[in-house]
C-alpha cells in the first residue's frame, strides 16, 4: 500500500478530535460549569444509524402539566368565547373534522376545525410518533418538555393574581431540576412548544398581562418554539396550525394542483376586524377594502361568527390573488398560513409578521412569495393598496403564487403518523441544529454556551 495522502490523514485527525469532543459532551455540560456529577458514557456500535444526532427524549411529566389541562378544558373556555373550547381537544388536538365544505375544500378527510392555541397538543402527539425517539436520555440530542404552557396560562389570564399565573411554570422548573437530564446541560438542550406568542410568558415585574415563566433563570436556558417569538434569542418561531392535516403525499399534491388551477375573482382580500388601540392600520385596510370592488372582506367582529368557520375563511382566500396580513395584537397572524394553504399571496405591512420570524420555514428572500407595504404608507390617506397590487406584473404574480403553493407542505402540520416532511419536521431539525451548532459547539471550544443564549435582540424583529 502507498503512503496515505495528506487529506486522508487530516480526515482521520478530524474524526479523532470529533470523537473526543463527543465523549466529553456525553459527560455533560455540568462538568464544565462546576458540577461534580459525571454521567456514564454509553457507546454501542449498533447505535450508529440514521437516528444518530437526531434522537429526542420526551420528559414524562406529571399529568398536571398537560393531560389534566385537557381533562379540565372547560376552564380554558372564556365567557366571551362563541364556542366551547373543549371541542378543539378532539382528534389529538386537530379539533372536529370538517364534514361538508360545499366544495370549498378537497374531498379528503384531513380537514379539521383547528384552533391555533392547541399547537402544543398537536406537537406533543406528533412527537410521540417521531421516528427517532429514545428512552435512553444519554443518547438524546435534545430533550422535549411536553408542557401545555399556553393552555395552562389561558385558564388563569383573566381574574387571577399573577402568582396564580406563575405557579405552573415554577412547579415545572422545580420538577425538571430534580431530573438527571437537566443536570447534564443545565437545560440548554431542552425545548418546549406553545400556541401563544412568547410575549405572553414574559411579564415584567410591574406588568399585569401573562406570566413570568420565561424570565425564570432556569427557563431562560430552554428554547421555546412559539407562533410569535418576539425579540429574544431563545424564543423561535414555528407556523400557526392550519386546517389541513394530510397523511399522504397524494393529498398534498392534489391540493397544490387544485390551487394552481383555482380561479380568483378578487384582486385582494382581508379577513379580520378593527382594533381599538392607537397605531392600528386595520381600520384603514377595512375602509379601503370596502371602497374597492376588487376586494373581498370577511368581517371577524364581535357580533359575528363568520371567522370561526374554516370554510368561510378558506373560501375568501381561495377566491383572491393577494391576502392582506397586517399586524394585530402581535406582528404575526394565523391567517398568514391559511392564505398560503389557499395559494393566496400574502401582503405584509411589518417585517415581524413573517420575514424575521419563520426562518426555518419561509424563504430568506421574501420577495419571492409576498408583497411588502410599509405601515407608514397606510397612514397617508392618498395611498391606495389596490394601485400597488395592480402594479405587480402578471409574470411576477404567477411566480409568487407558484412559490406560495410550493411552501404549503413546509407550513402545515400533517397527520400524527404521516411520513410527510412538514412544519413539524423542519422545526425538529432546527432545534437539533441549534443544540448541536450553538450549544455543543461552544462547549467543545471550552466556552460558556449560556452567553448570548437568552439575549434580547431587537434586530431580530427588524428587516
Amino acid at each position: 500500500m502507498g503512503k496515505p495522502s495528506r487529506s486522508t490523514i487530516l480526515g482521520f485527525v478530524f474524526i479523532f478530535y470529533t470523537m473526543i469532543c463527543l465523549l466529553l459532551l456525553r459527560n455533560g455540560y455540568s462538568s464544565i460549569i462546576g458540577s461534580t456529577k459525571i454521567d456514564d458514557i454509553k457507546v454501542n456500535s449498533k447505535q450508529v444509524n440514521t437516528c444518530l444526532g437526531r434522537y429526542i427524549y420526551i420528559h414524562d411529566l406529571p399529568k398536571q402539566f398537560n393531560e389534566e389541562v385537557l381533562e379540565n378544558c372547560h376552564l380554558i373556555t372564556r365567557k366571551i368565547d362563541k364556542y366551547d373550547t373543549c371541542m378543539y381537544t378532539l382528534n389529538s388536538g386537530f379539533g372536529p373534522r370538517i364534514e361538508n365544505s360545499n366544495g370549498v375544500l378537497s374531498n379528503s378527510a384531513s380537514w379539521f376545525n383547528t384552533n391555533l392555541f392547541f399547537l402544543e397538543v398537536i406537537i406533543h402527539n406528533r412527537m410521540k410518533n417521531y421516528e427517532c425517539l429514545t428512552n435512553d436520555s444519554s443518547l438524546a440530542s435534545a430533550i422535549y418538555v411536553p408542557f401545555y404552557a399556553g393552555l395552562d396560562l389561558r385558564r388563569h389570564l383573566w381574574g387571577f393574581k399573577p402568582s396564580v399565573r406563575d405557579s405552573s411554570g415554577k412547579n415545572l422548573i422545580k420538577w425538571l431540576l430534580e431530573k438527571p437530564e437537566w443536570e447534564k446541560m443545565r437545560g440548554l438542550d431542552h425545548f418546549l412548544v406553545t400556541g401563544r406568542p412568547s410575549f405572553d410568558f414574559r411579564r415584567q415585574s410591574n406588568g399585569k398581562w401573562g406570566s413570568m415563566f420565561r424570565f425564570l433563570p432556569e427557563s431562560q436556558n430552554m428554547t421555546m418554539l412559539s407562533v410569535d417569538s418576539g425579540s429574544w434569542s431563545n424564543d423561535l418561531s414555528i407556523p400557526y396550525p392550519t386546517y389541513f392535516h394530510p397523511s399522504k403525499q397524494t393529498e398534498v399534491s392534489e391540493w397544490q394542483e387544485r390551487m394552481r388551477r383555482q380561479k380568483r375573482e378578487y384582486l385582494f382580500c382581508f379577513v379580520g376586524a378593527t382594533r381599538n388601540y392607537g397605531g392600528s392600520i386595520q381600520g384603514s385596510i377595512i375602509g379601503q377594502c370596502k371602497d374597492s370592488s376588487s376586494c373581498k372582506l370577511l368581517d371577524c367582529g364581535d357580533k359575528t361568527t363568520n371567522c370561526y368557520n374554516p370554510v368561510n375563511v378558506m373560501k375568501v382566500f381561495e377566491s383572491s390573488v393577494f391576502c392582506l396580513q397586517p399586524p394585530g395584537d402581535v406582528p404575526t397572524r394565523g391567517s398568514t398560513f391559511d392564505s398560503i394553504l389557499a395559494g393566496c399571496i400574502p401582503v405584509f405591512f411589518h417585517p415581524g409578521s413573517a420575514y424575521t420570524q419563520y426562518k426555518w420555514h419561509l424563504p430568506k428572500n421574501h420577495t419571492t412569495y409576498s408583497v411588502f407595504i410599509p405601515e407608514k404608507k397606510l397612514r397617508d390617506r392618498r395611498f391606495r393598496i389596490n394601485e400597488t397590487l395592480l402594479g405587480v406584473s402578471k409574470v411576477e404574480e404567477e411566480a409568487m403564487r407558484e412559490e406560495v403553493i410550493r411552501l404549503i407542505p413546509r407550513t402545515m402540520y400533517g397527520d400524527h403518523k404521516s411520513k410527510l416532511e412538514d412544519a413539524f419536521d423542519l422545526a425538529v431539525k432546527g432545534v437539533l441544529e441549534r443544540v448541536e451548532n450553538f450549544v455543543r459547539q461552544l462547549i467543545c471550544e471550552g466556552k460558556d454556551p449560556t452567553i448570548g443564549f437568552d439575549e434580547q435582540n431587537d434586530l431580530k424583529i427588524k428587516l
